[in-house]
């Protein structure tokens, strides 16, 4: 397939994915998508985010970024800034098919990474984190079946972003307990994981200088000021109710919003 063909399917793609994005959560949910869109590999997948963050004609204000495995491979998304939140917010539970929650780490860089730029190695990318937030994002898929869903399906959709709350930040200190930090994070005053986090990547930071190099490669640039939110430390809550979630993480601002 040419590259024009390759992008042409990209863009279709996308154009499904914020028809979904932009209607109203069940409402707009993809039950099929034409078999002949689907990605044929993770290149591909990445074309259709950033086709997808482009029709939502928003700048990319954050990336998600993960791991199953202290060393297996990574991948992530651009997270469009309507969907980004530095600040406690109020969200509709209608506005996500199925919203899943994770407690996760974020970081805030203090540099700018010029596009086709690079390659840049851990300790650059590391030297350049200005702050460390708790963050609480909403997994929320535009197709109805999910969690059944093809993995390349979820990684053109964006990862299954539905929205980032980030808290306030600290200055990075090298010395903070990345693997293992003590947290409470809970919903509606209840627990919302009751067991011993822990981020199935091990040290979150070595993700970010994949997400430098990935966009830059690309021909994104990576701004000054960008988040880089990297994994869950408390798997994925499903929230059956509106209420309050609310993430605490030792030595960190706590983060939540209210769902409606």
């Amino acid at each position: 397939m040419s590259g024009e063909s390759v992008m042409d399917k990209a863009g279709a793609l996308a154009a499904h994915l914020v028809a979904a994005r932009t209607a109203n959560g069940a409402d707009g949910a993809l039950d099929t998508v034409a078999p002949d869109l689907r990605p044929a590999n993770a290149d591909d997948a990445y074309d259709v985010q950033h086709a997808t963050v482009r029709a939502l004609g928003a700048a990319i204000a954050a990336w998600k970024v993960g791991s199953k495995s202290v060393d297996g491979p990574v991948q992530g998304a651009p997270l469009p800034s309507t969907g980004v939140f530095l600040k406690p917010a109020t969200l509709s539970r209608a506005a996500f098919v199925k919203p899943g929650l994770e407690l996760e780490i974020a970081f805030t860089l203090g540099r700018r990474f010029d596009a086709h730029s690079g390659p840049y190695d851990d300790a650059t990318v590391i030297g350049a984190i200005e702050s460390v937030h708790a963050a609480i994002e909403v997994v929320a898929s535009r197709f109805r079946a999910w969690p059944d869903v093809d993995k390349l399906w979820q990684l053109a959709d964006l990862q299954n972003h539905g929205a980032l709350v980030v808290g306030e930040g600290v200055r990075y200190d090298a010395a903070y307990p990345f693997v293992a930090p003590q947290m409470h994070f809970t919903f509606g005053g209840a627990d919302a994981f009751p067991g011993t986090p822990a981020n199935p990547a091990g040290d979150p930071r070595r993700l970010l200088a994949w997400v430098v190099n990935h966009s830059v490669s690309r021909g994104v640039a990576v701004e000054a000021g960008t988040v880089l939110t990297a994994g869950s430390y408390t798997g994925i809550y499903l929230p059956s109710s509106p209420g309050v979630a609310r993430g605490e993480i030792d030595g960190l601002p706590p983060v939540q919003f209210t769902l409606v």
